[in-house]
């Protein structure tokens, strides 16, 4: 059958195995291998006995990497809705609405799954921790949390999404803008990374906390990305009858 103008384009190839299967392999490392050795260690550079985290009250820390960043991943999340809505009219976001409804998924799954987690899993951030001046006991992830009266919420680590949820502009860009997503690429591996480091200076997170957050941010995207987004080649797609015999 001929490909008539309407037809969309294939997207580029991607490794889907291999996509999924590294970010899987990493959290299973990390469940088993148990990083608190290294989070600690880490952790403890920016700790001063009897004075607390370098960065607990910094201005830049708290003031612009925290909330204003945060606000301005709100900002675009709200952008994305308004477009998304507008893209349902007979507007010029039309053609764009199923790369819209995308990123509104994709940002929202990728934020949304934050809180949930913390609430569950009841993880305790460094700073109240007795090793830091604290007065709660640490527990790894998969253990039975030590009795207390102030659950934790800090796994996994919120902040760090505002900056490595912006994967979603990777993946809706990548078929059309390939130049584009890989600005976007860079900008939220680097912001994440940034917003990550910024945390466990204050004391907020451990630094594996933020690990997971990448790797669930990654999954969530590529996930929405191939249901939403992904059209396979000719050479992809499963064959759906068998050429006759002859």
């Amino acid at each position: 059958m001929s490909v008539t103008p309407n037809t969309p384009a294939a997207s580029r190839p991607f490794n889907f195995t291999l996509g999924f299967g590294l970010p899987g392999l990493l959290m299973v490392a990390l469940l088993v291998g148990e990083p608190s050795n290294l989070d600690f260690a880490l952790s403890h550079l920016f700790y001063q006995p009897g004075v607390g985290f370098v960065g607990r009250h910094s201005w830049l820390l708290e003031d612009v990497l925290h909330d204003r960043i945060k606000q301005a991943v709100i900002a675009l999340g709200v952008l994305a809705i308004v477009g998304f809505l507008l893209s349902l009219l007979p507007t010029r976001l039309a053609p764009r609405r199923r790369s819209l409804g995308y990123l509104v998924l994709a940002l929202g799954l990728s934020t949304s799954i934050v809180t949930p987690l913390k609430a569950l899993t009841g993880v305790h951030c460094p700073w109240s921790l007795v090793e830091f001046g604290g007065a709660e006991t640490f527990t790894p992830l998969l253990s039975e949390r030590a009795p207390t009266l102030k659950p934790g919420r800090c796994w996994p680590g919120g902040h760090a999404s505002a900056g490595f949820s912006l994967l979603a502009l990777f993946f809706m860009l990548r078929d059309r803008r390939p130049r584009a997503a890989r600005i976007a690429l860079a900008t939220a591996l680097g912001l994440g990374t940034v917003l990550s480091i910024g945390r466990v200076m204050q004391g907020a997170h451990f630094f594996s906390h933020n690990l997971w957050t990448l790797l669930f941010d990654w999954t969530i995207c590529l996930a929405c990305y191939r249901l939403v987004l992904y059209r396979a080649t000719p050479v992809e797609r499963p064959l759906l009858a068998a050429e006759p015999a002859g």
